[in-house]
């Protein structure tokens, strides 16, 4: 559809109680190649269908040069797992904690991954989305927001609605000054919330890439993407902090770190026991049966289960049935995140027995971590 002189339809909506007839009259014009601008909690956007004659029309509108790739914009958190196929723990705890919400995620893909999603998606889709192995996504907190995008029926990415290189609009009426006859259509739901662009973060296998400051800071993002993973047995002095020492190896090879980045990298390991014994260092056979694995574990102190050590942590393992009837009897909702390290066996106390036990309980321990470790998407 060719889009001639014309002049912009503005629709005032209330985020409280939104017209949904005027949503989807709003949708449909968009689905058909309209430009229309719409409050978000951070700045106002354009909505553009993912389709090459509109984004080179965005692209004009905008100054920007042609082929420039846009955030695309969803309804539902959900509807990411159709555009990246393998969401690592980091960004998909930052999805649950933030989406709908001022962040925008580049998320990198694997030239693998790629190839699927250009199967799964078709080539023109495709290409207008994802660049340089990553696309970015966005799913913002704003009711006039989400609606419009709920109701669209294709693909829309939506840019900040101003010139290149201008700070964005923040409230209707500065929409329609920049774009007043250059666009079919504003939703306007009055001033945003933060008056402020999201912010941009990146992340893949290394650590968080801030590429565009906005709502949230570096720190905080990375104290909500941080992963906490728990291992849990009796005492904590024994098959914990054994898995606790051998977690942290695999996963920093896996990360491509040292062991002592994994911090930094966005990874806390931790162990505890249903004993709640604390401060008591590791057994002598655990120290012995680790270090023959080239694992220093002497700096371990014995930490007490608790329900504020289960709420903070994201994945549990357990040596056994019975620790992990305790992580339940302290905290019920921990149930989808706790499960025995060896699958379905226990891992047997090597407590009070000859070395050779150790060492034997230590290779179970290794086997469950190293099948793990392949299991997690970092």
């Amino acid at each position: 559809m060719l889009w001639g002189p014309m002049e912009t339809t503005v629709i005032k909506l209330n985020a409280a109680d939104i017209d949904l007839s005027k949503v989807k009259e709003a949708a449909l014009l968009v689905d058909g190649g309209a430009l229309a601008a719409f409050p978000t909690e951070t700045v106002y956007g354009i909505a553009c269908r993912v389709e090459g004659d509109s984004l080179k029309r965005l692209s004009k509108l905008k100054g920007r040069d042609a082929g420039k790739y846009y955030t695309l914009h969803i309804g539902q958190r959900g509807e990411v797992d159709r555009y990246v196929p393998a969401i690592g723990l980091r960004a998909r705890k930052l999805i649950e904690k933030v989406w709908p919400g001022p962040l925008t995620i580049v998320f990198e893909l694997s030239t693998e991954q790629m190839e699927r999603q250009r199967g799964a998606l078709g080539a023109a889709l495709f290409e207008n989305l994802y660049s340089d192995n990553s696309i970015g996504i966005r799913c913002p907190d704003d009711a006039i927001a989400l609606a419009l995008l709920g109701q669209t029926s294709r693909p829309v990415v939506a840019p900040s609605a101003n010139l290149s290189g201008q700070g964005p609009a923040v409230d209707g009426e500065e929409v329609l000054r920049r774009f007043g006859g250059k666009i079919e259509l504003l939703l306007d739901g009055g001033p945003c919330r933060y008056k402020q662009s999201s912010t941009v973060v990146k992340i893949g296998k290394g650590a968080l890439q801030i590429l565009r400051e906005g709502v949230y800071s570096r720190g905080e993002l990375a104290a909500l993407s941080e992963v906490h993973i728990l291992f849990v047995c009796t005492g904590n002095s024994c098959r914990s902090p054994m898995a606790e020492g051998i977690f942290r190896k695999y996963l920093a090879e896996k990360l491509g770190c040292a062991v002592d980045r994994l911090g930094e990298m966005g990874y806390k390991v931790i162990s505890a026991g249903t004993l709640r014994v604390t401060g008591l260092p590791p057994s002598a056979g655990a120290l012995a049966a680790c270090a023959a694995k080239g694992i220093d574990i002497r700096a371990h102190k014995s930490r007490a289960l608790s329900k504020q050590v289960i709420d903070g942590s994201d994945l549990i393992f357990t040596m056994d049935r019975a620790h992990r009837r305790s992580v339940l009897g302290l905290c019920p909702e921990a149930a989808s995140k706790c499960e025995l390290l060896a699958g379905s066996e226990d891992i047997g106390d090597p407590m009070g027995q000859p070395r050779a036990v150790y060492d034997n309980c230590a290779d179970i321990i290794e086997t469950a971590v190293q099948k793990r470790i392949g299991e997690l998407a970092v």
